[in-house]
């Protein structure tokens, strides 16, 4: 067995949280070394819209939208800071994004929960929109006859999720850090501030350790003391063919910048299985063209799915260790919504040792409080 390389920190999972989180701490000045499965591994990164989405978040919870929005806000100086340390442009824009609604009871049912997160946010505020027929029509007139109106707010916007995994790993390597390929970890070795992994027939030893595998983190977290009661939950997503700039952006439908559109917003509980599903495809075309008629006349030119990482309740998990303080947890399903936060905020906190009080709330000891008889 080869002797352990050191490090300042050993990140877990090189898709988007592990990735933005590795490049946070590269800003602290430490050389963290990023282990990668590889492309065996079920990569929520590279199979999703890209959307940095504010809207929907956190009704009921305000922690979220809160955090949520924070990201967001965040999101700008961090996609230039991307670009200009590694030459990758994450393509970033923030304009504003429509939740559009077909029937009176989908528009009653969104202003109730955008009211309601309005209420929730208090002193922070949280400023919406609902858009009449009148006014989304003149806001966009390729809108088809179906649509009742939308909710709006500034604060959506998308990235080009391969661009910005690609930028941050490159940024990782020209801030002093490693990027390991292949890497499926084998075995943790995890004492408080000392940890040992070997992956991919290296060892890497460490005083932080940041689990950030996504679904695999299930499966590590046990091993440092932590808790991931993740479970996969699919996503479908097609692609059509090049068309004009006509589409603004949606929850379920993005035009990229090339013309094309991503059109999605399926749930399946599919276990580990990421192959399309015909049903939910139909679906989703269906209420695509519901929405645009236009595009009844547009070709489908791939689909895919991917796996989203879902926790009991959907939030984020966010721990640090009791038993062997100094390895973190990072899991949750918007890892480019949150991108910005996991670089600019949780990569300060792994940094220092310690989490504040804001994200006690996303504790996995949340799903073991015992239930009152």
């Amino acid at each position: 067995m080869p002797n352990a390389s050191t490090h300042d920190a050993i990140v877990i999972g090189g898709g988007l949280v592990g990735a933005a989180i590795a490049y946070g701490l590269t800003r602290r000045g430490l050389k963290p070394v990023l282990l990668d499965e590889g492309d065996v591994a079920l990569r929520a990164a590279r199979g999703n819209f890209g959307l940095v989405w504010v809207q929907s978040k956190g009704c009921g919870v305000p922690e979220y939208q809160r955090w949520t929005r924070l990201s967001s806000e965040l999101w700008t100086r961090f996609a230039a800071e991307v670009k200009d340390a590694s030459g990758v442009d994450p393509r970033h824009e923030r304009q504003g994004g429509l939740s559009i609604c077909l029937s009176e009871d989908e528009l009653a049912a969104r202003r109730k929960m955008l009211e309601q997160i309005h209420t929730e946010q208090g002193e922070t505020n949280f400023e919406y929109e609902i858009i009449d027929r009148a006014e989304l029509k003149h806001r966009v007139p390729a809108i088809g006859p179906e649509a009742v109106g939308a909710s709006y707010t500034r604060y959506d916007g998308a990235a080009h999720p391969l661009y910005l995994l690609r930028g941050l790993h490159a940024a990782i390597l020209k801030r002093g850090g490693a990027y390991v390929q292949q890497a499926r970890v084998e075995a943790i070795d995890a004492r408080p501030n000392a940890f040992t992994v070997t992956a991919g027939g290296g060892r890497y030893a460490a005083p932080r350790l940041v689990l950030a595998a996504g679904l695999g983190n299930k499966a590590l977290a046990p091993l440092a003391g932590l808790d991931a009661p993740v479970r996969p939950v699919r996503g479908n997503i097609v692609v059509t063919e090049r068309v004009a700039p006509v589409i603004p952006l949606t929850h379920t439908i993005r035009q990229m910048p090339e013309g094309g559109l991503l059109l999605g917003d399926s749930y399946e509980e599919a276990g580990y299985d990421d192959f399309t599903s015909l049903t939910p495809l139909q679906a989703i075309t269906e209420r695509a063209v519901r929405t645009f008629p236009f595009l009844r006349d547009v070709n489908v030119v791939r689909t895919w799915a991917a796996l989203r990482v879902m926790s009991p309740d959907g939030l984020p998990i966010y721990d640090q260790s009791a038993r062997c303080p100094g390895a973190f947890i990072a899991t949750c399903h918007s890892g480019v919504t949150l991108a910005g936060a996991h670089a600019l905020r949780y990569a300060e906190y792994v940094a220092d040792g310690t989490l504040p009080p804001e994200l006690a709330r996303f504790s996995a000891t949340r799903f073991h409080v015992s239930k009152a008889a």
